[in-house]
């Protein structure tokens, strides 16, 4: 937003989220319900999420270690003993008229998330959370021109909410932390991230101060964001907001606000409440939650490598730099998908050539193809192999790129192609030669115009032995001939 720079001299924002992350468990926090997207609405219910008399939570240890393994990723301290609480309010979304949650002993804190920040001047930057708890989510209210209507499938639903110190300085790094975050959440399979599901929503609290001044200014909620896109859209516009009332001379009131994707707008939804409102008690239905010993055992053996450690490793073994690793670091597949193409290989000084072609080549094919990563007809080996008959000049690049194509569509060995349609590359320097000398003869007003110091015919000459060979001279060894030739 140009307008929105103007001010930045000036201007300074502070943001802060917390993100609610759906995690990937068949059952809900409390009780046996199960967890689906798309089901008829208020099929997924039972009596304790309905909460009707004399039913009694049960807690469900997969989101407990889902909780865990997120707390280790982000190097969270994780609480050996917990306890939920009771958070009160009156929404027709929460039957119970309050919601599980952690209040004052959340199991993760003082965590950090490692992002990349956005631009030409991008560098890491590492920021810090200030905790990581437990929740269970509220149903989905839907609001008519003359009524209301209440779907409670996702209630009881389990999250973790991880919540940031204010200190993201721009919308561009907020949305990158929810990438990150969300990339997090998939490689360590705890949940889809799927954001048009709703599996990942964000609030973010935005202020602005004056450059130099060390207080906060007061803050607004933007509440339940549900894509990257949307989310750096709607910080800028709050941003943009409080900077123009201010420079009007007015306050900026606390309170949530809603954003509206389709208007490009927030408005109000509710005065903001504080934490005495919510009247927290603990849960006397359920007892301490315990992370033991053989729990934090079984979670530590389980960790895969995360993204930035990935993102690391590429630099440091295969020779990518940072932006070349970040875009294959994004899906685990596809970063698997690099690791088993150079194994296939087997000489990683090839690696960067290999994530050329992945990035380039394979990307988006899938792409115009509708395809994951997981669905590619081109599988590691074939990449690793394509890129060997390359170096040792068997095909060409350019040859090599027609291979690609037959290969991405019948998903045959880059082997059988060249060798069915007869592709390989001639190499030569003597049928070089002969073919060359040829096209030299029956183009001599060409050859002198060259000669006579017109250059740019070199290309012509490359061009008339490539059409003689159907393609396959080797080109450097075509211009060396060439070159010696005209010479």
């Amino acid at each position: 937003m140009s307008e929105l720079a103007d001010f930045m001299d000036i201007w300074e924002p502070v943001i802060g989220l917390e993100v609610h992350v759906q995690l990937a468990t068949h059952s809900k926090a409390f009780s046996s319900s199960g967890v689906a997207f798309g089901k008829p609405p208020n099929e997924l219910t039972d009596p304790v999420v309905l909460g009707l008399p004399g039913a009694l939570p049960v807690f469900n240890k997969a989101a407990l270690e889902a909780a865990v393994r997120l707390g280790i990723a982000t190097s969270s301290k994780i609480r050996a003993r917990s306890r939920f609480a009771r958070k009160h309010y009156f929404y027709p979304d929460s039957p119970k008229g309050y919601q599980i949650t952690q209040a004052d002993e959340p199991i993760c804190e003082d965590g950090a998330i490692e992002i990349l920040t956005p631009g030409p001047e991008g560098g890491r930057k590492k920021i810090r959370l200030i905790r990581i708890h437990l929740e269970e989510d509220a149903g989905k209210s839907t609001h008519a021109a003359n009524a209301s209507l209440v779907d409670l499938n996702r209630c009881g639903v389990p999250l973790c909410e991880v919540v940031t110190h204010p200190e993201l300085g721009s919308a561009e790094e907020a949305a990158e932390l929810m990438r990150s975050l969300n990339r997090l959440a998939r490689y360590l399979g705890v949940s889809e991230g799927d954001m048009e599901k709703g599996q990942m929503r964000c609030d973010a609290n935005v202020s602005v101060r004056r450059r130099g001044e060390d207080r906060l200014g007061t803050r607004t909620e933007l509440k339940n964001i549900n894509s990257f896109r949307f989310v750096q859209k709607a910080i800028e516009h709050e941003i943009l907001r409080q900077i123009r009332i201010l420079e009007e001379g007015g306050t900026i009131v606390q309170e949530t606000r809603l954003w509206d994707a389709d208007k490009g707008a927030s408005f109000t939804m509710r005065t903001k409440e504080e934490a005495n409102d919510y009247r927290y008690l603990p849960d006397p239905d359920l007892p301490p939650l315990v992370v033991d010993g053989p729990t934090m055992a079984a979670v530590m053996r389980s960790m895969p490598e995360l993204p930035m450690q990935k993102l690391d490793r590429f630099g440091r073994d295969y020779g990518l730099r940072e932006q070349e690793a970040y875009q294959l670091i994004g899906e685990r597949a596809l970063a698997d998908f690099l690791d088993e193409s150079v194994r296939a290989h087997g000489n990683p000084a090839s690696a960067r050539t290999i994530a050329t072609w992945i990035a380039n080549e394979l990307l988006g094919a899938l792409n115009a193809a509708g395809k994951t990563i997981a669905q590619s007809p081109v599988t590691p080996t074939h990449l690793a192999r394509l890129v060997q008959l390359i170096e040792s000049d068997t095909i060409s690049g350019k040859m090599a790129k027609d291979v690609f194509d037959k290969s991405f569509t019948t998903g045959a060995m880059p082997d059988q192609i060249v060798e069915a349609e007869g592709l390989r590359q001639l190499s030569d320097p003597m049928e070089i030669e002969r073919i060359a000398r040829a096209v030299l003869a029956a183009n001599e007003r060409q050859v002198a115009a060259f000669k006579a110091g017109k250059d740019s015919l070199f290309g012509f000459f490359v061009g008339q032995v490539m059409r003689e060979t159907g393609g396959r001279a080797n080109p450097q060894v075509t211009s060396d001939v060439l070159r010696r030739l005209l010479s």
